[in-house]
This record gives structure tokens, sequence and C-alpha cells, in this order.
């Protein structure tokens, strides 16, 4: 946990970012990190427990990030969360978007998109732990048959950040 910590106040640090008040950020502002943050989290789990091919890659990400997955997502992580990240899922959830869902109900986009806004609200308070494993227990909800293939605890080095970290840290493309 201290490293993607350090990496989040780093980056802050590095790149001059000024203190947010996350509360009034709009929602959709939070939705979209949050998009980030989850398919960056998608992406390094399907690397590092797969040796497919981009392709297939691709489609098993696409799966996990669609509106439908993550709306499904949300409805299990619904009774754990505190009841901040419950306002903040919601506050998504019930923004007004000028973004037409695709290949998506209505319903299934606007729980998605408060299902990001969560994540958003996680990863820029830098409670990435957290984030990690609210995703692990609702992909373990959601694709069952997948949860006895994969390692049922994400060790600190797993996390998103530090992969891109290390990355970073070794000169690849990020």
């Amino acid at each position: 946990m201290g490293e993607s910590i350090e990496f989040l106040q780093y980056l802050d640090e590095r790149m001059q970012l000024p203190e947010t008040d996350m509360r009034e950020m709009s929602p959709l502002v939070l939705a979209y990190i949050g998009d980030a943050a989850y398919e960056l989290v998608i992406r390094t789990m399907l690397v590092k427990t797969s040796h497919a091919q981009v392709e297939r890659l691709h489609r098993r990400a696409s799966a996990r990030v669609k509106a439908s997955a993550q709306a499904a997502m949300i409805a299990h992580l619904l009774p754990m969360l505190t009841e901040e990240e419950e306002r903040a899922y919601k506050r998504g959830r019930n923004a007004k978007s000028y973004t037409k869902a695709k290949n998506a109900t209505m319903s299934d986009y606007r729980k998605a998109t408060g299902f990001e806004a969560l994540i958003g609200y996680l990863y820029l308070k830098k409670e990435t732990t957290r984030m990690v494993d609210l995703i692990r227990e609702g992909l373990d909800a959601v694709f069952p048959e997948e949860a006895q293939q994969m390692p049922q605890e994400v060790s600190e080095a797993e996390t998103a950040a530090e992969t891109g970290i290390r990355a970073a840290e070794n000169g690849e493309e990020v």
C-alpha cells in the first residue's frame, strides 16, 4: 500500500498538482478518472495472469469494463460501501450525462457511471487498497468462474499504480 500512495503523492508533487476538494468536483469528472483507473486495474490483472494475445486480452477486458458488468458489480457492492462511498456512487449515478449509452440500457449506463465515479473518488483520495478490494469483490461476484483461477489476494506490488511506477522507472511506456 505504501508504494501506491507514494506514487500518487509523487505524481501530485512532481506535476505540481493542486489539492482538490472532491465534493466540489463534478461526478462525471470522477467517473472520467475512475474509468481510467478501473481499466488499468483490469488490464494489469489480465496481463499478469494470462499469456494471451492482445486481441484476446482486449476481449476479456471489454467484458469486464462494459456497463452491464459494472452495473452488476455495484449491485453486489452497495451493501459493503461506507456512507461516504455510497454518496460518491449516487452522485455519479444521478449525474446528468449528455452522452448516450452504447450497447447498454440507460439504467446500466447510469449505474456504471456511478461505479466509475466511486472508483475515481477512491483513486483521487489515494485509497487504492480499498479501490482494489472493492474491484476484486465485484469481479468475484460477477465472474465467479474466474475467481478460482486468479490469485485471491492482490499484493501491493500488483496494484495498477505500482505497475505504472515500475514501468516508468524502467523507462517503459505506460
